[in-house]
């Protein structure tokens, strides 16, 4: 097995990282999602392609678009944000409507309630 370590990317989001840590510690309206569970559970069966290639998005926005979110071909700012991220910024406003909603589900199903078995992803 290689060691990698941290991607560049989680190493410069450590201190913001550890600040939502300590919030959702205090604060338990603060959950976690993760966007490719909730594509998973809008399609019912495993994604087809990756966010990163144009099929993947325009798989991605088809889920959107079938449980009522649009996105527009061209979004206010949308020059400074990566398409994948608009994706899962919007994936994860449809995990946090079924929370507002009582109708999240999580992963796994039946949480320990144990810090030490990880997080809990809701969607």
């Amino acid at each position: 097995m290689v060691d990698r370590g941290l991607s560049r990317q989680a190493y410069a989001l450590r201190d913001r990282i550890d600040e939502v840590a300590d919030l959702a510690a205090a604060d338990k309206r603060v959950v976690e999602v993760h966007p490719e569970v909730s594509f998973r559970a809008m399609k019912g069966t495993p994604l087809r392609y990756s966010k990163h290639t144009w099929s993947g998005l325009a798989e991605r926005r088809t889920l959107l678009a079938s449980v009522g979110i649009l996105l527009h071909d061209e979004l206010t700012g949308g020059e400074r944000a990566a398409p994948d991220d608009v994706v899962d910024a919007a994936a994860a406003a449809w995990s946090a409507m079924r929370i507002a909603e009582a109708r999240s589900a999580t992963l796994p199903a039946e949480p320990s309630g144990d810090p030490a078995d990880g997080g809990v992803i809701h969607y």
